[in-house]
């Protein structure tokens, strides 16, 4: 588990667990968080709160 995205990701998310995500192509949502699309990779970066609103916290972030 990491806290700072890989160089690779393209995309943030927070499962309803309050678990961040780091993708590397737009994640697909299912009943209470995301997963990858089976076209790029993810990695787990660390835990948070429980996000009521979880549904809403996907973001693209910029290349580095």
């Amino acid at each position: 588990m990491q806290s700072i995205p890989p160089d690779w990701a393209a995309w943030l998310a927070q499962d309803a667990d309050g678990t961040w995500w780091a993708y590397e192509a737009c994640p697909n949502r299912h009943d209470s968080g995301w997963y990858e699309n089976e076209l790029g990779r993810c990695t787990r970066l660390y835990p948070d709160n429980p996000n009521p609103d979880w549904m809403h916290s996907l973001r693209q972030i910029d290349a580095r």
